[in-house]
């Protein structure tokens, strides 16, 4: 049996995955506000509880809003901010008495896609999350690539390729720098630049929706906003090449992304034989906490076992 916890900034949820990858159980709860320990506690007490009630012990992954640094295994880029220089593996491992694994949540989001996702069978496999900010991750034949510094796939943090002179030097980013493409494609993006010219609010699907009913301000933000995603997914598909880019995370859910980006991003691209597949994500908001799951498929694979 496999478990996999999804820890977000709001709620904390498990799911427990058979050899076969069907669900045996599933549940959420509230991510505490007491702090640190009480984080640890509540995921220890989900994985023991979820046990408990299957009446089996099973591998555990776990999946987190940063990245654990590989020099001191304490967890860096967290937005949940409690979580920041904390040894989160090494005291959730204290806790259960067994190793846990830990990645980043695009990174297991694109591992359950790969694995049996929109992007099953798939050699090179890039995941976007796009909602309120922006991440990838990157899976190759079955295994995440997470580079030296556990941030490959982290392309929300590139400047916009291609700027014009508009984009210039572009919105000022959390992370210091200005016109990273997190500023530009994530939802609040277009929110905002929408706003600037309309003179209205709208949240991102409703734009979406008023540009499919023809709202000229509407239609020129989703224009404006899908060319800016398919420079950025150009770059990313010239280094990369993958056989498939699943998208991901709240902006997944805007049907005209899944339809307009292929052309444009192969328009931008360095002569590609045909437009790069682009697909929304098959497990919708599973696919964080099943990709949690299957973090110790890698042994597995290892072993020449099927994928």
């Amino acid at each position: 049996m496999r478990l996999g916890v999804d820890l977000g900034g709001t709620k904390i949820e498990i799911i427990a995955l058979d050899g076969s990858g069907h669900t045996c159980l599933r549940e959420r709860i509230s991510t505490p506000t007491s702090g640190y320990d009480g984080i640890v506690a509540a995921i220890g007490d989900l994985v023991l509880s979820a046990e408990a009630k299957l009446g089996a012990c099973g591998t555990v992954g776990l999946a987190i809003p940063g990245a654990l640094s590989p020099r001191t295994g304490l967890v860096k880029n967290a937005n949940t901010t409690a979580l920041n220089g904390r040894p989160l593996a090494a005291d959730v491992s204290h806790a259960l008495k067994r190793r846990v694994r830990v990645a980043n949540d695009a990174n297991c989001f694109t591992l359950s896609e790969a694995t049996d996702g929109a992007a099953a069978g798939c050699n090179v496999v890039f995941g976007i999350i796009a909602g309120t900010g922006v991440g990838g991750g990157i899976c190759v034949g079955g295994r995440l690539v997470e580079g030296a510094h556990l941030i490959a796939g982290e392309w929300g943090h590139n400047p916009l390729p291609s700027p014009l002179a508009a984009e210039i030097p572009g919105p000022a980013c959390y992370c210091g720098r200005h016109g990273c493409i997190e500023c530009w494609i994530s939802g609040p993006a277009l929110a905002r630049e929408f706003a600037r010219h309309a003179g209205r609010s709208l949240p991102p699907e409703a734009i979406a929706k008023a540009a499919l009913g023809g709202d000229a301000a509407a239609v020129a933000a989703m224009s404006q906003y899908i060319d800016r995603f398919a420079r950025s997914i150009a770059q990313v598909v010239n280094i990369l090449d993958p056989d498939a880019i699943v998208l991901g995370g709240g902006m997944s859910n805007i049907e005209l992304l899944e339809r307009e980006l292929p052309k444009r991003v192969e328009a931008y691209s360095f002569t590609p034989e045909l437009p790069p597949r682009i697909v929304r994500n098959f497990h919708g908001d599973s696919s964080g906490v099943r990709g949690a799951a299957w973090l110790w498929r890698e042994d597995e694979i290892s072993a020449g076992l099927p994928r």
